[in-house]
C-alpha cells in the first residue's frame, strides 16, 4: 500500500467514526433503517415495547407468572411473542443491537467515558424522570421511535400530537435541569 493510500484511509476511517456525521445524513439513514425494518418486521419500528417483554421474562426468572398479564392475554401475538422468548423477539433484537452498536460507536471514536455521579440530587432526577419517561411511553404508543418517528412516517395523528408536546416537554424539561440540577 502507498503512502497516499494509507493517509487516504485514514482521512476516510476519521470521517466515517470519529467525525459527527450531518443531521441530513443521520436522518436519511435512519429513514432507510424504518423502512427495513418495517418490511421485515410488517409493523413500524418501536423499542419500549421490548422493554414490556424484557420486564416479563425477568419477572419470570423469578418464579412470576407474567403470561396471566392482560397486555399478553388480550393479544394473541404478543402472547406468542413472550412465549418465544429473547432470541425470538425481533424487536429485543434490533434493541440489543442498538445498545451495542453505540457503545462500540462511542468507544471506537473515543467518546466512551463513565462519569462520576455529582450529587444524590441528580440520582433522584435521573430515576424520577426515567419512570416518567417509561410510564409516558407506554401511554403514548412508543417513545421518541415508536410514538413520534414511525407515528409520523405511518401517519398517524398521534405522531404529530406526540411530537408538539415532545418539543414542550423538553423545553420545560431544559428549564428545570438548569434550575435545579446545574
Amino acid at each position: 500500500m502507498t503512502a497516499k493510500a494509507v493517509q487516504e484511509l485514514e482521512t476516510l476511517k476519521k470521517a466515517v467514526i470519529k467525525d459527527a456525521w450531518p443531521y441530513w445524513l443521520g436522518g436519511a439513514l435512519l429513514g432507510l433503517l424504518n423502512i427495513v425494518i418495517f418490511i421485515y418486521m410488517a409493523s413500524p419500528w418501536g423499542v419500549t415495547t421490548a422493554f414490556v417483554f424484557w420486564g416479563a421474562w425477568i419477572y419470570q426468572l423469578f418464579g412470576g407468572h407474567s403470561e396471566t398479564w392482560s397486555f399478553f392475554t388480550l393479544q394473541p401475538a404478543m402472547m406468542q411473542a413472550l412465549k418465544g422468548g429473547l432470541l425470538n423477539h425481533g424487536g429485543s433484537i434490533i434493541n440489543i443491537g442498538l445498545i451495542v452498536g453505540a457503545f462500540l460507536s462511542a468507544a471506537a471514536a473515543s467518546q466512551f467515558k463513565i462519569k462520576k455521579i455529582k450529587s444524590g440530587r441528580q440520582v433522584i432526577a435521573a430515576l424520577i424522570g426515567g419512570l416518567l419517561m417509561g410510564y409516558g411511553a407506554r401511554l403514548s404508543f412508543g417513545c421518541n421511535v415508536g410514538a413520534y418517528f414511525s407515528g409520523i412516517a405511518s401517519m398517524s395523528l398521534h405522531g404529530w400530537v406526540f411530537g408538539i408536546f415532545i418539543f414542550v416537554g423538553a423545553y420545560f424539561g431544559s428549564k428545570l435541569v438548569v434550575k435545579y440540577l446545574m
